[in-house]
């Protein structure tokens, strides 16, 4: 679901994310049951199930693939005693959605694009001796005709089982990827994940009393509005975007957010309140406030904002044109057009849930998955 890539992600590192999971598969909600029934791995031999035996006390490499309306992520990574250690991983944007909303279809071109992308994640699944993965595809593919069409070309000519996740599937697993980096002292946060044709909302409730507990038994209330950068972008225009147009596109997100906002009301009012946000749109701010000559995930990944900083970085992109966001390598030519309709979401949730604070999440849905494959195995649990 995420709109855009970082360069983090173009090769392989040795980060360790620090997300302490619940404790073992005996947990109540250990195995995420977030669709009728549940995150599941389907189909063949190939990538998108167990692909070889799990053995406790062995290193054994997870992968987890999200396929959004714009990229296709993938991480591989080894269980750490605190979470994982990422060992590849890989990003491209394919724009798989491109034209969606006009055709309601895939089209040929975005096709071709996001099966090449495939083979490479297939590819570096076998080098890297995967023994369990998540292979997963949202907005676009949930609402092509061609969509189910697509997902077995792809389990065809690469080998990989897609999943098509719902909304609520996809909420709860962004909210499971990045939930660690809440403030253990807020009784209330609002996190989102902006992406190419969706974005999803949570209302954590409550504060996190104890690190190791299921972030997701938090959530009072969610949803996933029918709006993205791609979708937001092709419908308003994203290369040279005025200021008229911008508040154009905060007032239609606006809208979509209004049945949301009231459900959560009196999220804003809890003590210690702070919105966290995932997603290229909050990254690539949080790159922009720090004056990063190339994206450094380590000094995004974490990163607290305040308001007036979220604000500089936006007014600072309004002031830019097209060439300049192009030449900008924290943006890049593949993302100019979409950047500015991702700081209008971002700045339709700052006027419905008023923060002094954002804490920015370079993780979202690819390590949901690997945390819930991880506990369901009990990698984790004590003596293994």
């Amino acid at each position: 679901m995420r709109d855009e890539s970082t360069a983090a992600d173009q090769a392989s590192g040795s980060a360790v994310v620090t997300a302490p999971p619940v404790a073992g598969s005996d947990h109540p909600r250990a195995s995420m049951p977030f669709t009728s029934d549940g995150i599941r791995s389907v189909g063949a031999p190939g990538y998108g199930q167990r692909s070889a035996p799990f053995r406790h006390g062995r290193r054994n490499a997870y992968a987890a693939l999200d396929l959004g309306t714009n990229n296709c992520r993938l991480l591989v990574a080894e269980p750490a005693s605190h979470g994982f250690r990422v060992i590849d991983a890989f990003s491209r944007i394919v724009r798989l959605g491109e034209g969606l909303s006009a055709s309601d279809r895939l089209s040929p071109a975005a096709i071709e694009r996001t099966i090449e992308a495939l083979r490479i994640c297939r590819s570096k699944m076998e080098n890297r001796g995967v023994v369990r993965s998540k292979v997963i595809a949202t907005e676009a593919c949930r609402l092509a005709v061609n969509g189910a069409e697509f997902v077995e070309q792809v389990r065809r000519e690469v080998g990989l089982d897609l999943e098509i996740v719902d909304r609520q599937t996809e909420a709860y697993l962004a909210v499971t990827g990045c939930a660690a980096l809440a403030d253990p002292a807020a009784e209330s946060v609002v996190i989102f994940d902006i992406g190419g044709g969706s974005t999803e909302i949570a209302w954590l409730d409550g504060a996190a009393t104890n690190p190791s507990t299921d972030p997701t038994l938090r959530i009072r209330a969610w949803d996933s509005l029918p709006v993205g950068v791609v979708t937001l972008a092709e419908k308003h225009g994203g290369c040279e975007v005025t200021r008229m147009m911008f508040e154009g596109m905060v007032e239609e997100v606006g809208d979509l957010l209004a049945p949301f906002a009231i459900r959560a009301a009196a999220a804003a009012t809890a003590p210690y309140f702070h919105l966290l946000g995932t997603s290229g749109t909050v990254t690539t701010l949080a790159a922009m406030h720090l004056r990063l000559v190339r994206y450094e995930r380590r000094r995004v990944d974490g990163l607290w904002m305040t308001d007036a900083e979220v604000s500089e970085a936006i007014e600072d992109l309004l002031d830019t044109r097209l060439d300049q966001r192009a030449d900008n390598p924290c943006i890049g030519r593949d993302r100019a057009d979409l950047v500015l309709a991702g700081c209008a979401i971002l700045e339709a949730i700052r006027r419905v849930f008023p923060s002094d604070r954002l804490r920015i999440a370079d993780r979202g849905l690819r390590e949901g998955l690997l945390m819930n494959m991880m506990r369901e195995d009990g990698v984790w649990r004590r003596g293994r």
